[in-house]
């Protein structure tokens, strides 16, 4: 069994930085894939952040590059996510969560589901960017 927890949520003003942490507990060798997700008031959960455990690329939505910068900490088995420039629209509860699948990491349309289906999730952490 694998646990995640987030952590690091706060609310921050436009421009401001924040650095979340998801630390990992279980059998997180035994995972190929990492994401940092967001769910926003009334939208669906996407997928901002794509990190493959096995050849360490990492891969984030168009709307993030530049600005948050995801890492890890094997031997502490914690992944972060540095945010900055932050903006109103970044708002919302940011996630992580791990999955093993044969072929590494889900791509394309089916990412959330992938995880949803054989992934282990955090509860979540607030992100709220007051203009």
């Amino acid at each position: 069994q694998v646990k995640v927890e987030e952590s690091g949520g706060a609310s921050v003003q436009t421009g401001g930085s924040l650095r979340l942490s998801c630390v990992a507990s279980g059998s997180i060798d035994s995972m190929s894939c990492m994401g940092w997700f967001r769910q926003a008031p009334g939208k669906e959960r996407v997928a901002i952040v794509i990190n493959s455990l096995g050849d360490g690329s990492i891969s984030y939505a168009e709307y993030v590059k530049g600005r948050f910068t995801a890492s890890q900490d094997s031997a502490k088995k914690t992944y972060y996510l540095q945010m900055n420039n932050l903006k109103p629209e970044d708002t919302a509860k940011y996630y992580c969560a791990v999955v093993s699948l044969l072929w590494g990491c889900p791509i394309g349309s089916t990412v959330v589901k992938d995880f949803d289906d054989f992934g282990f999730w955090g509860q979540g952490t607030q992100v709220t960017v007051s203009s």
